[in-house]
């Protein structure tokens, strides 16, 4: 029996070098980040889903060789309300930045918000920062598809 996965596909793939591999990618992924950086990344979904009533998830880390069909794979198995869900998945190793959107939150994100966000991602990721570059496409993201129509204040 054939499932249609209600999503849609952004063409966000990165691959063109911009992102630098961390040295410590290979440590367990709560060493990775420091305290304070974990913090960063926690409000910036916590702030991205409240703000728009969309359901931001992050993943960080090694997507396959299928980095596409594995980023979907990972966003069907995020929990409840795919359609207005959003993954973003960071693959530093690979140099790769997928955004899976469910069906719902692609009318309210475009191809084209995506694709900037992820370029302003990679353009941060290429200084180092991989941390902030998150947490700016997040906000990039979160801008683009507004207040949910029961808040919008104007």
């Amino acid at each position: 029996m054939t499932r249609v996965l209600q999503t849609t596909s952004h063409d966000t793939a990165t691959s063109a070098g911009t992102m630098p591999t961390r040295a410590d990618e290979a440590e367990a992924p709560d060493t990775i980040f420091s305290y304070q950086e974990l913090l960063r990344l926690d409000e910036a979904l916590t702030m991205s889903s409240r703000e728009t009533g969309l359901r931001f998830t992050l993943y960080i880390g090694d997507l396959g060789s299928q980095t596409r069909a594995r980023a979907e794979e990972l966003f069907e198995r995020s929990g409840r309300d795919l359609p207005e869900s959003v993954l973003l998945a960071v693959s530093p190793g690979q140099r790769v930045v997928e955004v899976v959107t469910g069906a719902a939150a692609a009318r309210r994100l475009p191809d084209r918000a995506c694709a900037l966000a992820v370029l302003s991602m990679t353009n941060a990721f290429a200084s180092g920062d991989l941390v902030g570059g998150i947490v700016n496409g997040l906000r990039q993201l979160s801008d683009q598809a507004g207040h949910p129509r029961g808040l919008r204040t104007h």
